[in-house]
């Protein structure tokens, strides 16, 4: 070996931090950290102290010769820390381990335990190992499997059998033993050889420690006191490990973990503190098994030995001195000389702890001859002990992948035997011989240990599963096999813990990572194996290895073997490299179940917190207090038709909720009300547990609010504010993130109860979602019934039938969520969040508005006399105008300009409809004029709707809004001035103030068409443009009449009439579907031109005036084929069978499929006659009647006007509409000039 003694310094501390900080802890070697790599070309070797309770290496005193071994030195039996925990145990050359020695190292270091390390176990049982094919004594060993690690005990069969005789158990073991493998078994005595041995060996080593290096026989009065101080020098500074209570290794762990508990989300705090309070060791009194479950080493060491992972527990004493820092003391017998499995006892000894070299002092019959120094890599060629470190490395890989093949199910006790003698090695499953043998399920006394430290494994892998979810797999499958092994009576609280912590590996607030569950796969990527086949593999081997009628026979050798899960059929098979190269290794402990749907995801959760209150529940004895309730009877879910309630009630469910919302402090002194004490156990985990259930109903209320459930969603926020109200009912001040949580909770019952009231026609469906329940989630709700009577949040979860009522309700919820948002406890943590309830609000109180602002609209419709304002409208615009003024201010307190606009735009809506009310009504129902109450209100509708332009700034911030509060403006103004024009305020104003206002108004309305951008308003804009263009033609037209004297006026009108009327043809040309509006602008501008006419005095002037008149007149061609086309069209819908049945012909009084107002094209038909043929007939006569002569092209006018003047007249009155309509196309087209331009607007 290459370690030479300039390699390591094992009492110079490396590392001052003690890797696992869960045992005892000594000063000095305690905080070691040390390390060595030995090898050669065959084999590697490292060893990393973990822990040490012993004190640096102190010089060993060298004997005399002839010093006598055999009698006691002055020290003798004494406690010394060099030696280990009691001085008179030398495990270092004692084959007796405790039974539950590797679970004491298991739970001090937890975190190596399921990944990192292979093999748990004492260096004896090692070494036993290693030893085999060149040993021909037994080995028994139990052998647990805890994901990755393996933990290796001695199961010492013959005192279990002592035991069993006693105590009964293990009956059917100490059976299958004598059947099987030894049928005359009895106890095997130590001989007196082994005892004398053991006595000088002791004696030897105290003599070693004796005094600084003097070697001298024992004087005949020793000074006692001498020793005495030396002992206590050493107990200040090195006290021996673990002489207090068994418990103390679980309680140094408490503390630790405990302090997570509530940041990680974990119960961690209660989940660890099991061993404190239960006292773990005396869960499982087994006289000194108990003893087992602390770790009674003096050193634990992580060894690595090739390629396997070893945390290993030595008690070998370590000297140094001199030029050799470490050295191990070995007393062999002169006359004996040293066989191989001493040398590959000593050799594993002094690798495992890192001694470079071995000190040998050789006696005769006790009386000390001389020593020999040999170096550790020397010690595998020693005379007599020659071996060969590459076999021992091929036996130590061959029995690791033949145990991690073979021992694949977490939570079962495997049982590793050889008999003495024998080449055989056998493994079998002890928990499945139990199950076979119709015992009771605990008489494994490894049971117990076993599920308490998966639990802990579990739990230690969970604070580092936030980090790596590929843990999760393991954490599932651990949980489950501890559950399994528990007794639900006898363990509640782990059990408890357990499934609290199953619940905890569902994450409810994210999706599954999208990796296919590869990172989720326990074991990691090294011992990972391929998943196909394993079923059948499994099903094989419980077909193959198990007795199918369950029976124990004796039948022969092939038979003896059927019981055992793998053979090793000869021993000599160890040493051949890779014998047992396992193909898949070890097994991962299954894979974490992904599902991409939420709600199973939170039934698996609620499933799981179920069976925890039941666990917790089940040690609650004040039952009698409670009303008896049955599991299986349904808890009716309140259904109310809360628009009967008085106000009052509703306000006092109302004070309920926000008061529940508040922050709590809940008297911690008395029991609650199921007799739970507060502080214990169980009520820290039904806290836990209830609010892990409110945040699984939490999430299932929101995922059916996504699909538009909304009866089920609110069924599941009732769940989770009746959990949040147990949890309250128990609670003290609740932690921040629960009141951040609660605060959300409230926020999605109020947009449930508001999307419920804007979905009022589906109420059947949603009250039949409401009022379904499952059996987990009744007896969930029985569980809570328990603690609370879960009725603070009623007012806020019953199905109401009055949109109204739920729109209240909606309102009140996030009020109360805004108060814990902004409340003391919150006011830092809940930034984000206070945007969020406040854009609720402001949603909120808009709909209120809305609501109030449309009952207000339907009164107004419903009356049938315009009569003066009522109250109940007027109770209806305070109510929509006071929620909208708080709206607004609910945006603006988080900058959000373009809701802010919105809300001034719907007040702007309501203003509009407060001057719709106040319009004046006149006996025969028929409006009065235009009033001042309804300018007021138009005016302040302008206002809001200016504000709501100022509060987006621009187009680009909100192209949506814009436009819409664009088009409302101009909307606006335009209903402004044309109430203005047509119910003209005379008797207030004149006649000129009016026109000034209806310009004004009417120009302001034109300056909002937005005729440029392309959008689905564009038409409208176009439309309303023209219409603008026409009243303001019209009224021009108006004034030009009416207008006497003053003649610079008069030629003012008449051009802006002109003006007017061309820009209005204009557009309604651009336009397809206004037809009748197109002809009435046209025979409006042909009657302006008439009018003008009648005005001149020269022919030559009327000439050109009625000439521009009937050119006016022949636009109208394109009006009368827009109506034609239409008309057209509706007969040919009517023609159809089915449409034909079903309509009646047309008459010409009725409307139209089309939206063509027939009566309307009558109407204007009836003006366009006359007005043509008046046209026609005042130019005959003029053209007839002139002085000069007419030119070749006038004559042919004249003609054309005679052909079409006679045809008009001759014309039948009452022919079908379309053909007067084709003839007057016609008429006109032969009036037009051929320029080739004319189908352009066809």
């Amino acid at each position: 070996m290459s370690a030479s003694s300039g390699d390591r310094e094992p009492g110079i501390p490396q590392d001052n931090a003690k890797e696992d900080g869960s045992g005892s802890t000594c000063a000095g070697e305690s905080s070691k950290h040390d390390s060595v790599c030995t090898g050669t070309s065959e084999i590697k070797s490292r060893a990393v102290v973990k822990y040490s309770a012993a004190p640096p290496p102190a010089s060993y005193a060298l004997l005399q010769e002839k010093t006598d071994l055999k009698l006691p030195p002055a020290n003798w039996l004494r406690e010394n820390p060099q030696l280990g925990s009691a001085g008179t145990t030398i495990l270092g050359s004692s084959s007796k381990s405790k039974p539950f020695s590797s679970f004491g190292m298991a739970y001090e270091f937890i975190d190596c335990i399921g990944d990192d390390v292979d093999v748990v176990s004492d260096s004896e049982n090692i070494k036993k190992l290693l030893k085999i094919p060149y040993s021909k004594s037994h080995v028994s060993m139990a052998v647990h499997r805890v994901g990755r690690t393996l933990l290796l005990d001695e199961l010492d069969i013959q005192e279990l059998f002592m035991r069993s005789s006693q105590t009964g158990d293990w009956t059917w073991l100490k059976e299958f033993y004598q059947r099987l493998i030894d049928q005359k078994w009895q106890r095997k005595k130590k001989s007196k050889e082994h005892w004398y041995q053991k006595a000088i060996l002791s004696k030897f080593l105290y003599y070693s420690i004796n005094g600084d290096g003097a070697a001298e026989p024992v004087p005949d009065n020793p000074d006692v006191a001498e020793e005495e101080n030396e002992a206590e020098e050493y107990s200040s500074s090195w006290p021996t490990a673990f002489t207090s209570a068994a418990s103390d290794t679980e309680e140094s762990d408490a503390p630790k973990q405990e302090s997570v508990s509530m940041d990680s989300n974990f119960g961690l705090g209660q989940v660890t503190s099991v061993p404190k309070e239960q006292n773990l060791p005396m869960l499982f009194d087994e006289g000194e098994n108990s003893q087992g479950l602390r770790n009674d080493f003096v050193r634990n060491i992580m060894w690595t030995f090739e390629d396997i992972h070893m945390l290993v527990g030595s008690n070998m004493p370590i000297f140094g001195g001199g030029r050799y820092p470490a050295v191990s003391l070995r007393l062999r017998d002169n006359n004996k000389p040293i066989n191989i499995l001493t040398g590959i006892d000593y050799w594993l000894d002094n690798l495992m702890c890192n001694v470079p070299e071995l000190v040998m002092c050789f006696h005769v019959n006790g009386i000390v001859q001389k020593y020999e120094m040999i170096k550790t890599e020397d010690i595998p060629h020693l005379e007599n002990s020659n071996f060969s470190t590459r076999v021992v490395k091929d036996i130590a890989q061959n029995i690791l992948s033949f145990l991690k093949s073979n021992c694949t199910k977490e939570g079962h006790t495997y049982w590793l035997f050889k008999a003495s003698g024998s080449d055989i090695v056998k493994l079998y499953d002890l928990t499945t011989l139990c199950e076979e043998a119709e015992e009771e399920k605990c008489q494994n006394p490894f049971t117990l240990p076993v599920a308490v430290l998966l639990y802990r494994v579990a739990s230690n892998l969970m604070l580092k599963a936030r980090q790596n979810r590929k843990h999760y797999g393991t954490i599932r499958t651990l949980l489950l096999n501890c559950v399994k092994l528990m007794d639900e009576e006898r363990h509640p609280q782990i059990i408890a813990s357990a499934h609290y912590m199953l619940s905890e590996l569902f994450q409810l607030d994210e999706a599954p990572e999208e990796d296919g569950g590869e990172s989720l796969r326990a074991g990691g990527s090294e011992d990972s194996y391929s998943d196909e086949d394993r079923e059948e593999e499994e099903e094989e081997e419980l077909t193959e290895d198990s007795d199918e009628n369950g029976s124990y026979s004796s039948g022969s050798s092939p038979q003896d073997d059927s019981k055992a899960v793998a053979v090793i059929r000869s021993v000599g098979e160890l040493s051949v490299p890779e014998k047992y190269k396992s193909t898949h290794q070890i097994r991962p402990s299954g894979v974490f179940p992904v599902s991409q749907d939420k709600e199973e995801r939170c039934r698996h959760v609620l499933s799981y917190v179920l069976k925890g209150l039941k666990a917790v529940d089940g040690t609650i004895k004040k039952e009698s207090d409670l009303p008896a309730a049955d599991p299986n009877t349904p808890i009716p879910l309140k259904y109310e038709d809360r628009s009967a309630i008085g106000a009052c009630a509703a306000e006092q469910g109302i004070s309920l909720l926000l008061e529940r919302a508040r922050t709590l402090q809940v008297d911690q002194k008395h029991p609650t009300r199921s007799g739970m004490i507060p502080c214990s156990w169980q009520h820290r985990m039904k806290l836990q547990l209830f609010l892990k259930a409110s945040k699984a109903y939490y999430v299932l209320s929101d995922a059916a609010t996504n699909l538009l459930k909304y009866g089920r969603a609110l069924r599941y926020i009732k769940l989770s504010l009746q959990c949040y109200d147990a949890y309250c009912s128990v609670s003290g001040t609740p932690h921040p993130q629960v009141l951040q949580f609660h605060s959300q909770c409230l926020s999605l019952c109020g947009d449930i109860q508001l999307m419920l009231a804007q979905n009022a026609n589906n109420r059947a469906a949603y009250l039949e979602e409401y009022s379904y329940q499952t059996k987990e989630d009744q007896e969930i709700l029985h569980s809570l019934h328990r603690e609370s009577s879960c009725q603070a949040f009623n007012m806020a979860t019953d199905l109401a039938t009055d949109p109204e009522y739920q729109l209240f309700v909606s309102s009140k919820c996030y009020e109360a969520s805004y108060e814990l948002v902004i409340s003391e406890a919150l006011k830092d943590h809940a930034t984000d969040q206070l945007a969020q309830v406040l854009k609720r609000l402001g949603n909120i109180r808009n709909e209120m508005g809305v609501y109030y602002m449309n009952q207000a609209a339907a009164m107004q419709t419903e009356k049938e006399v315009k009569k003066s304002v009522s109250i109940a409208e007027q109770e209806m615009w305070k109510k929509s105008f006071a929620f909208f003024e708080k709206g607004m201010k609910d945006f603006k307190a988080i900058g959000d300009s373009t809701n802010t606009a919105l809300l001034l735009c719907n007040t702007g809506r309501l203003m509009r409809i407060c001057a719709q009310a106040h319009c004046a009504g006149v006996a025969d129902q028929s409006r009065g004029e235009f009033s001042p109450e309804e300018a007021l209100y138009y005016n302040k509708a302008i206002d809001y709707y200016s504000r709501a332009m100022k509060s987006l700034a621009s187009r680009e911030n909100h192209p949506a809004v814009w436009d819409s509060v664009n088009w409302e403006l101009s909307t606006t103004y335009f209903t402004l001035a044309t109430l203005l024009q047509d119910y003209a305020p005379l008797s207030r104003k004149a006649q000129e103030q009016i026109e000034r206002e209806v310009t004004e108004a009417m120009m302001k309305s034109l300056k909002y068409c937005d005729l440029q951008t392309e959008s689905a308003r564009q038409p409208l804009y176009q439309f309303r443009a023209a219409t603008i263009h026409h009243r303001l033609a019209s009224m021009y037209h108006s004034c030009f009449r009416n207008q006497v004297g003053d003649e610079h006026l008069r030629k003012q009108h008449r051009s802006l009439a002109e003006l007017h009327y061309s820009k209005a043809v204009c557009l309604f040309l651009s336009l397809k579907d206004a037809p009748c509006e197109l002809l009435r602008t046209l025979l409006e501008r042909v009657a302006f031109a008439e009018f003008t006419m009648a005005g001149q005095s020269s022919n030559a002037a009327k000439l050109k005036s009625l000439t521009g008149a009937l050119e006016i007149m022949t636009e109208t061609r394109h009006a009368f084929r827009l109506i034609h086309k239409e008309l057209l069209e509706e007969q040919i819908e009517l023609s159809e069978p089915d449409a034909a049945e079903s309509a009646e012909s047309p008459d010409l009084v009725g409307g139209s499929s089309s939206g063509l107002n027939l009566q309307e094209v009558m109407k204007l038909i009836g003006v366009f006659e006359p007005s043509f043929s008046f046209l026609l007939l005042q130019l005959i006569k003029l053209m007839t009647t002139m002085k000069r002569k007419p030119s070749s092209k006038d004559e042919e006018l004249l003609k054309t006007y005679k052909n079409v003047y006679s045809k008009l007249l001759r014309a039948e009155k009452n022919a079908p509409l379309p053909c007067r309509i084709e003839l007057h196309i016609e008429l006109l087209q032969q009036l037009t000039p051929q320029t080739g331009s004319d189908d352009m607007h066809s």
